[in-house]
């Protein structure tokens, strides 16, 4: 039986301070647990209304009843598992590679779906402004499907960042060179903006390359969804 204070715990990880003040954080589903299991992660307690699920050396998993797991979970429909794990330690950003930054990006299904990009897309390290959304954010964590594992989400001053950074800085605009038309370096940084404001002014003035996804056709939307932006950048990144 788990015990009031336990659920109370997990129940409050859904809020930042809370996270911080525990070093944990909260993640739901079989294929995400499973996922943050087989990395480096720490795994703090997993709960599961299905022990068949996991490995018999997976000792940290606790068997719940359902209605134990409606009462931790934020989901409407909960998926069978739950697990605590312990907040991994900021790794610092390697700029051997691409590098995508995030300049204030607050909406967590974006950040989410980003993460799961550079997962795809084989970026390593994802840079953010200390106001882009929390990366423990429990609906981030749900719209990575696991890739949060793979990508190290590094929180720091942006404009300090991108000024003491050797590579190359591309910002993204809606007028600018056209990505298609670019000879790309093996190496840079990806900048992408705040999803009503676009880059600030700030980190504008580091951007020394501006680019930009051509508008095909005579619709009036205004702008690209930041996390589809990012996709089509990155795609273009690794065509090379």
């Amino acid at each position: 039986m788990v015990v009031k204070s336990q659920i109370k715990l997990i129940k409050s990880l859904q809020q930042k301070k809370y996270r911080n003040q525990h070093s944990l954080f909260v993640v739901e589903g079989v294929k995400t647990v499973q996922e943050l299991l087989k990395s480096n992660i720490v795994d703090h307690q997993i709960y599961s209304t299905d022990l068949s699920l996991f490995g018999a050396d997976e000792e940290s998993v606790r068997l719940i009843s359902e209605k134990e797991l409606r009462q931790m979970s934020n989901l409407k429909t909960p998926n069978k598992v739950l697990g605590v794990f312990e907040t991994p330690e900021q790794e610092p950003i390697n700029f051997s590679d691409w590098v995508v930054a995030l300049d204030d990006v607050s909406d967590p299904g974006n950040l989410g779906t980003i993460i799961r990009l550079c997962d795809w897309f084989g970026i390593r390290h994802l840079l953010c402004s200390k106001n882009t959304v929390d990366c423990y954010n429990p609906k981030v964590l749900q719209a990575t499907m696991g890739s949060i594992a793979r990508v190290n989400v590094f929180y720091d001053d942006l404009f300090q960042a991108l000024e003491n950074s050797k590579v190359s800085v591309y910002g993204t605009f809606m007028e600018a060179k056209k990505i298609y038309r670019q000879n790309l370096p093996t190496s840079g940084i990806l900048v992408m903006g705040n999803e009503a404001n676009g880059i600030s002014k700030e980190i504008e003035q580091l951007c020394k390359e501006r680019i930009s996804i051509p508008h095909f056709g005579k619709s009036s939307t205004e702008s690209l969804n930041v996390a589809t932006a990012t996709a089509i950048f990155l795609n273009e990144i690794r065509r090379g």
